[in-house]
């Protein structure tokens, strides 16, 4: 199957269905790449979560 097809497709679909089908072509859209700083955080979280576990939402007092 090619895009040409796929694009056919999309014009053979009801109005009604659009949003539905925007949400399942949109899962396929790459996302962009993260940035160094990103990704040392992410590394600093994950040795954080290591090191000292993380808080079970049950023991946050809320009020």
């Amino acid at each position: 199957m090619s895009k040409e097809m796929v694009k056919g497709l999309i014009d053979l679909i009801d109005d009604n269905d659009m949003d539905t089908i925007f949400k399942v072509l949109v899962r396929f859209v790459p996302e962009e790449a993260p940035l160094p700083d990103e990704i040392e955080a992410i590394k600093r979280a994950n040795k954080s979560i290591d090191e000292y576990g993380t808080i079970p939402h049950e023991a946050i007092d809320w009020d």
